[in-house]
């Protein structure tokens, strides 16, 4: 951080201690919500959910090959695969637009058609693995595959768009094929898979919520065992760790590990604390009135889709904040399609991003990519909240 952010922070926080009217009644509840919020995820989230998705995308960052993965996005390349790979890739290789922006121009210039890298350029930040998981812990498991779902079909969908619409132009740029390196391989992919697959079966059992009356007894009888099961896990995970991996691998993960969390918990939990303090937790209303929110984004109209849509495309949410932003929205009347459409178009793009990705494609493209996400959120909005409703 450069010294004129802290200076602006310092002020921020001088300004705001000064001038805010804690003797009001609802700064104080407002307050209150922000810390009640905060505590909630700090039980229910960040030891069940949060560090062992840390743990895992850690392991992904360290033991999958960027470089292999990002050969397919090479003129020559097939397309079926291109698209294919470039639609899932956001879950193995970024964890926010600030991560893939590098990467998506990167393999432009280095030759990539406009469709797989642009594919690849909303799945980045759309379809990360740690925020995937978030979603369908925080805001229920039918919101959290909706936005996965969505995701990998609008990467696609936005891909071939744009390499219809430019394709004149894309025919004309000098491409090639990208020349990355093949990492190195240390042990059998199986090894690899079996390793990453104990890790997600920990957080599964580990994030196992309590069923509600009436569920299927085998669900309860997996609550029941549930830390039993993740034990039992954890030894299995420990036992492949001294059996196939050698020390510095295991403190490249770690450190891999460490990384992501200092990268994303601070910006979570102050993330966390403003949605509490402007939105309250579902049944507790803090500063903004619940009305205002049902106003603009509750039910689901097309103007709520599209507002959500717009609102989420301009704002820039740090990684994860979007979910404890929508869990307040929620709770104070947002319908469930302006959430998903929040949800898809919000981390993919923002006014910063915007700006950055206009350097790389030039302003036309850009503006054409920004509406190709807007509409496509707005419909899968209208189209969620109705299967929903």
């Amino acid at each position: 951080m450069k010294e004129w952010q802290k200076l602006l922070i310092i002020i921020a926080v001088f300004l705001g201690v000064y001038y805010i009217p804690w003797d009001s009644v609802i700064i104080r509840q407002s307050m209150l919500e922000a810390f009640m919020m905060l505590q909630e995820y700090a039980r229910e989230h960040v030891l069940t959910c949060l560090i062992p998705a840390f743990f895992i995308a850690g392991a992904i960052a360290v033991f999958v090959s960027q470089a292999a993965l990002l050969k397919y996005f090479g003129a020559k390349a097939n397309k079926i695969l291109s698209y294919s790979v470039a639609s899932v890739s956001g879950s193995v290789l970024a964890v926010c637009s600030c991560t893939v922006l590098p990467l998506f121009a990167g393999i432009y210039t280095r030759g990539a058609g406009i469709g797989p890298a642009t594919a690849f350029l909303y799945s980045g930040p759309a379809i990360n693995v740690l925020a995937i998981i978030l979603t369908a812990k925080v805001l229920g498991w039918k919101l959290g595959l909706a936005r996965a779902i969505g995701a990998i079909f609008f990467a696609v969908i936005a891909g071939l768009l744009m390499a219809y619409i430019f394709r004149k132009d894309d025919a004309n740029r000098q491409t090639g094929e990208l020349f990355l390196p093949e990492d190195e391989k240390t042990r059998p992919l199986w090894q690899n898979g079996v390793y990453m697959l104990t890790m997600a079966l920990i957080l599964i059992f580990a994030s196992f919520a309590r069923p509600t009356e009436g569920d299927y007894s085998l669900w309860q009888t997996i609550f029941s065992v549930k830390w039993y099961l993740a034990a039992g896990l954890l030894f299995v995970l420990a036992v492949m760790l001294k059996k196939w991996f050698v020390k510095e691998e295991i403190k490249d993960w770690v450190k891999s590990t460490w990384d992501f969390a200092l990268q994303i918990l601070p910006l979570l939990l102050v993330g966390v604390l403003v949605a509490g303090f402007l939105l309250g937790r579902p049944g507790h209303p803090a500063l903004i009135p619940e009305q205002y929110i049902q106003a603009l984004v509750g039910g689901n109209s097309l103007g709520a889709n599209f507002f959500a849509s717009i609102v989420g495309a301009l704002m820039y949410f740090a990684t994860l904040t979007e979910i404890p932003i929508l869990q307040g929205l929620i709770g104070s009347g947002m319908g469930q399609g302006p959430a998903l459409a929040l949800l898809l178009a919000g981390p993919a793009l923002s006014v910063p991003n915007m700006i950055i990705i206009a350097s790389v494609l030039g302003a036309k493209k850009t503006f054409v990519y920004c509406v190709i996400v807007v509409i496509l959120s707005t419909i899968a909005g209208m189209c969620y909240g109705w299967l929903a409703g």
